[in-house]
Order: structure tokens, then C-alpha cells, then sequence
């Protein structure tokens, strides 16, 4: 067997069960894939062999921090009870020096001060689901009668800030809120919300609307059937550059946006702080309610079905010829024209389960999202060079406002002291390079 390396499991207590009823969801029909369970709840056994085998596993690999993703479904439906076990298990197989984190992923309308006072004393981190203002959040996210669910989410979040709870705010950028990225930004911001993620939406349909031909530039000649809420990929990287240009103005710093973070990183010639960007995968898992080991949570399917980790060790099933080669996919199996490209080291193609596309060489395996990333590398480029270079040399990445504001103060003429320099001429943020090979960069 394989050293064992860290690796993530996104835990699914309670199955697909769920209080709500997304247009979107893709989790609600895995109860197909347990068609005699009628109840969704994780036994007791099956959660203690987790939380010992789980940790004495990250331990063995070196983890620094030991991570428990609770997702679902909804995972406050099995009450804070099932929680406190959680924590009690954790304290009774926590090794000494050891540190224990929970996250818990919560479309929030059941949270109460129980839960938030339970979330804050035990330290965990939550992630909120929350697409926007009212009009964009209750257009998909509604409840079993198809009922609004924004008033209730706003509730949880309120809730969450008044027991002063760590949360993050995930957006599921689809169809509608992808035309609107200030307003569901300054949304954000003007609640309280300092970390967010924005997560693309795309579903593959056989009976859904093919994009050739949409009317929108970037997308025409896209030949993929895709549900009528996915974003399309021009808007999706319209969005992205929207609030990049939003946030790189003041918020830098202030602001965590886990999409710039990730890159910044990778603009540093540091690892992928997310999946999606590494060259290889495999290290992220999906495990449900008993306790069944998936490849992926995007991979929830029979055929990439590992084993039980009641049956079989979790460092063996994570190092199984099959695991393997499905994280060795990711790499060996991107067409040239992502191996060629001048980002690749960006974006490394992206998920595998977005590459459906075909190259104009009509290689398989381009990603959906290839012309909405590279919107964004080509026109965030010099503010990411920009923000490496500050960090390389012990300065704050944050700096790079500054350098913002100076630059349209040059533009608009509204100082002369700031008169730009030559090309060749020394930077004059220090560094040492050239004008043109440094703050000359950005527009």
C-alpha cells in the first residue's frame, strides 16, 4: 500500500435528505442510489469508525490540522445532538497536540441560537448557501412547497453574526445571479459576509438547450446540451472579472474571495489551494450516511463506488489502484491545446467533471469553463503579477491598491506630482525592476 497523504472526505450524515428543494440540486436524487433506506441518518458505529479512522489516518500522513466537512443534503435536519457525539468521538480519539476543525454546510433556515451557540463553542466553521439579494437567492432556492427561503436563510445568517460563528458565504453562480455580480458582491459586503466562494454552476441534460448559437459571443459554436439555470461560460467569466474589479479597488485584504486566493497562490508558484486547479486529484472524497467511499463528491455514482469504510481501511481505499488512477486522470488525459496553453499553470484544466467540451482540434476533454478562466488570467494577470511580486518581497499583497489608485490618478490627470514614469525607467514601487516589466503592467 501507499504512504498515506492527507486527504479531505466531504461526510454526507444525512444522505440526500434535505429541507429544501433547489431547482438545481444535483445531491437530491442519490437516494437512487439506496433505494431501500428509508431513513438517511449515519449510525453510531459507522460515525465512530470515521472519526477514529479518519484522524488516526490524517495523523499518519502528517496533516497539520485535521478536517471534518460535514455536508448533505442538510446536515442541521439530524439535529445537534448527532453533533455533540461528533464532538465527543473527536475529543475521545484526539491524540495529544493533535487540532481538531470542523466545517458544516448549511443552507441556514434552520438555525437557531441552540445551533449557534453549539457552532461557536465547539469552533466551527460554516459555510452559508446563499446566492444573492432576495430576487436572485429565492429564484432557485426555494423550500418542498416551493416556497421562498431567502427571509429564513437571512435569519440563520443574522443568528450566526449575533454568537459572533466563523461562516463563509457560497454562491452557486447560475443563470440569473451570474447577470448581476456587483449587486450579489455588495450584497455580501453590506451583511457582514468577509469570505466568500463562488461556485459555478453547469448540469449536462439530454433533454436540456444546446448552446451553439447562443446569443452571446463567447458562447456560440459551445455544442453541449446544458440545464436552462446553468451560467453560461462568457458570463461566468464576465462575473468574475465584475467583482475582481470591485474587490481589487478596495477590498483586498479585507475581503477573501476564495476563486483570487487560490490564484493568487498559484501566481506565487505555491500548490492549488483548491481541487479544481490542481494537476492531479484524488485527494478529495465523498462519503454517505453508511459509510460508503466515493471518488469525488462530484463522483457520487456506482462506478466510482471505492468500498465501506466499515469494511475496508480508509488509507487503503484512498490508495487503491483506482483512486490513483483517477487522480492521474486529471493530467494524463488533458488535450493539447490545455497542455500548450500559457495558463495551464492556472487552472492545470480545471474539474474533470466540467470537461465535456471539444478543442477546435475536436480533442475531447476541454473544460466548459475554459473561455470564462481565461476572460479572467487575461485580464487579472497584472494585478495577480503585481500582488506576487509585493508578497515575494515581504510586502502585503494589499499594496497592490495603492498602485490601483496612483495609476488612476496618472490617468485622469489629477495629479502631477504622480506623472507616469518611462518604460524603462525604475518602478517606483521599489522593487527594482523596469516600469513595463512591473506596476507598468497594470491598466
Amino acid at each position: 500500500m501507499q504512504a498515506p497523504r492527507p486527504f479531505q472526505v466531504m461526510t454526507k450524515p444525512n444522505g440526500p435528505r434535505c429541507n429544501l428543494d433547489c431547482t438545481y440540486c444535483y445531491y437530491l436524487e442519490k437516494d437512487r442510489l439506496y433505494p431501500d433506506t428509508k431513513k438517511f441518518r449515519m449510525k453510531d458505529e459507522v460515525l465512530e469508525v470515521f472519526v477514529r479512522d479518519y484522524i488516526a489516518s490524517q495523523r499518519r500522513a502528517g496533516a497539520p490540522e485535521i478536517w471534518f466537512s460535514w455536508q448533505g443534503g442538510e446536515p442541521t435536519m439530524l439535529g445537534v445532538g448527532f453533533f455533540e457525539k461528533v464532538v465527543e468521538l473527536q475529543e475521545k480519539y484526539c491524540p495529544e497536540g493533535a487540532v481538531i476543525r470542523n466545517a458544516l454546510q448549511t443552507n441556514g433556515t434552520l438555525i437557531d441560537d441552540e445551533w449557534a451557540a453549539f457552532f461557536k463553542e465547539n469552533q466551527f466553521l460554516i459555510g452559508l448557501s446563499i446566492d444573492g439579494p432576495k430576487d436572485l437567492h429565492d429564484h432557485y432556492r426555494v423550500d418542498r412547497r416551493e416556497l421562498p427561503t431567502f427571509d429564513k436563510v437571512m435569519a440563520g445568517l443574522e443568528t450566526l453574526k449575533r454568537h459572533k460563528v466563523e461562516f463563509n458565504a457560497l454562491v452557486v453562480v447560475n443563470r440569473q445571479n451570474s447577470r448581476r455580480p456587483r449587486d450579489v458582491y455588495r450584497f455580501l459586503k453590506e451583511n457582514g459576509v468577509d469570505f466568500m466562494q463562488f461556485i459555478p454552476l453547469v448540469e449536462r441534460s439530454a433533454d436540456g438547450e444546446t448552446l451553439t448559437g447562443a446569443p452571446q459571443q463567447d458562447d456560440e459554436g459551445i455544442k453541449a446540451k446544458v440545464t436552462p439555470w446553468s451560467v453560461l461560460p462568457k458570463a461566468y467569466g464576465d462575473f468574475l472579472v465584475s467583482i475582481f474589479d470591485e474587490w481589487i479597488k478596495a477590498d483586498v485584504g479585507k475581503i477573501f474571495v476564495q476563486f483570487f486566493d487560490v490564484q493568487l497562490g498559484l501566481w506565487m508558484g505555491g500548490p492549488a489551494g483548491l481541487c479544481w486547479f490542481a494537476e492531479t486529484c484524488g485527494q478529495g472524497l465523498a462519503m454517505e450516511h453508511n459509510g460508503d467511499l466515493y471518488a469525488c463528491d462530484h463522483y457520487v455514482y456506482p462506478e466510482y463506488l471505492l468500498g465501506n469504510i466499515t469494511e475496508t481501511s480508509m488509507d487503503e481505499l484512498v490508495t487503491s489502484p483506482e483512486q490513483t488512477q483517477f487522480g492521474l486522470d486529471k493530467r494524463d488525459t488533458l488535450p493539447k491545446k490545455c497542455r500548450e496553453c500559457r495558463f495551464k499553470f492556472a487552472c492545470n484544466g480545471g474539474c474533470p467533471k466540467h470537461r465535456f467540451l471539444q478543442t477546435p482540434d475536436n480533442e475531447p476533454g476541454l473544460n466548459y469553463f475554459c473561455a470564462s478562466y481565461m476572460r479572467f488570467f487575461k485580464h487579472a494577470a497584472p494585478y495577480l503579477r503585481t500582488m506576487a511580486d509585493l508578497a515575494h518581497r515581504g510586502q502585503a499583497p494589499a499594496g497592490v491598491m495603492e498602485i490601483v489608485r496612483q495609476h488612476k490618478e496618472r490617468a485622469s490627470g489629477a495629479t502631477k506630482a504622480a506623472a507616469k514614469p518611462g518604460r524603462n525607467a525604475p518602478c517606483p514601487c521599489g522593487s527594482g525592476k523596469k516600469f513595463k516589466a512591473c506596476c507598468g503592467r497594470i491598466k
